[in-house]
């Protein structure tokens, strides 16, 4: 599995925590920023990580800002991404089973032991796969007829 992740400089700190389990893992990544605390946009990195995914480049991503909420809007934008803020391993999980995303985003002030059991529900669940979940889907990406 290959991730892109990245982050505003509200999410800068969480990032790197989660790269050191990422390495820990053995997963794969490519770092879209901020490379440091100092104030960025954080659509941009959005986009850069939504571009990887939508490209196929990357086979997941996650995002971190000071909420979780405007990386997540943001990366929801782009063509292909399914973008889910999720607060528990639990959300993390189904988000994964039942919605096939494929961006995890994520609050910079989640502890970093908490934001690591998200990220690795995320990371370690799959899709179900379920025809209804799968007509779902469709209907989202139908909305924008991407």
């Amino acid at each position: 599995m290959h991730i892109a992740i990245g982050s505003d400089h509200g999410g800068f700190e969480l990032k790197h925590a989660l790269e050191k389990m990422l390495d820990q893992k053995g997963v794969t990544y490519d770092d879209f920023g901020a490379n440091s605390a100092s104030a960025v946009d954080y659509p941009d990195i959005a986009v850069a990580v939504g571009q990887e995914i939508s490209s196929h480049r990357a086979d997941a991503g996650i995002l971190i800002c000071r909420t979780g909420i405007g990386m997540s809007i943001a990366a929801n934008k782009i063509e292909g991404v399914r973008a889910a803020l999720c607060g528990t391993p639990e959300l993390a999980r189904l988000s994964r089973q039942h919605n096939n995303a494929n961006v995890l985003t994520l609050a910079g002030d989640t502890p970093s032991a908490d934001a690591a059991a998200i990220a690795n529900a995320f990371l370690d669940t799959p899709f179900s796969g379920g025809e209804r979940h799968k007509r779902r889907i469709d209907k989202i990406h139908s909305l924008t007829g991407k």
